[in-house]
């Protein structure tokens, strides 16, 4: 299978990346072709910023939406120069609204598009952060809203259109997602009703309701009071996690 591994720790020293390591690694003793984004080591922006808009333009999208959306407008605004400005009006003169939407739709932001490649050649997506505010870090949780776009990860029929959730369209073909979370609290307290809050966001929102088939969530709690065998212990269920990833 191939594994896409995202993974969200400021520090390379971090048991966020021990644990990357020993997935890593029992991924690849089963025989798994892995590939690994570790965002802070590239430097991933995580700010959905005006040119991220390009991401929700897509062809599929009804034609009145597109018609209200004044993509000529988008298109000459975005060109740069007299030139360029020039040189656009020419090309979309003769245009449709479904031609302009897959036009920009393509010329997204470059690091999205590479990501977004990434996502779509793997059949199975991991990923390694500790719990900030009961959900993601913010580089990894900005991942998810500029590369998960429409068109790409979900679309919307007419009903979604008009403002109901059950008009989400999954587009998502993998097999699987691993979320391995470490905590700075104890177990107790998660089972009492956090781990509930982070599987309806992430879990379900994030993963299932993109068309993931098979989603599983493992909590490492309380890692920085963890002495070292509790620790030898994590290491050892993340390098099985990785060896058995196509079997649990």
């Amino acid at each position: 299978m191939r594994v896409l591994t995202v993974c969200a720790h400021p520090n390379p020293k971090s048991f966020c990346h021990a644990i990357l390591q020993q997935f890593t690694k029992g991924l690849e003793d089963a025989g798994h072709s892995s590939d690994v984004v570790d965002l802070y080591a590239i430097r991933f922006d995580p700010v959905f910023r005006l040119r991220d808009f390009a991401s929700y333009v897509h062809e599929s999208m009804p034609r009145d939406i597109l018609e209200e959306m004044n993509l000529k407008q988008r298109v000459l605004d975005s060109a740069g120069g007299p030139t360029q400005r020039f040189l656009a009006s020419l090309w979309l003169r003769k245009k449709d609204p479904l031609a302009i939407a897959k036009f920009i739709h393509q010329h997204r932001p470059k690091d999205v598009i590479a990501q977004w490649e990434k996502v779509k050649k793997a059949q199975g997506l991991a990923f390694i952060a500790p719990v900030f505010w009961l959900h993601f870090p913010a580089i990894l949780k900005g991942w998810f809203e500029r590369v998960f776009s429409y068109g790409d990860a979900y679309g919307l029929t007419a009903e979604g259109w008009r403002g109901e959730v059950k008009g989400r369209v999954p587009l998502l073909q993998h097999e699987k997602a691993l979320v391995i979370s470490t905590t700075l609290f104890r177990e107790e307290d998660y089972k009492a009703g956090m781990e509930a809050v982070m599987a309806r966001i992430i879990d379900d929102w994030g993963l299932r309701y993109p068309g993931i088939r098979k989603v599983e969530h493992v909590y490492f709690y309380g890692v920085p009071i963890a002495d070292a065998d509790t620790r030898r212990i994590y290491l050892e269920r993340t390098y099985k996690l990785g060896k058995e990833f196509a079997q649990s």
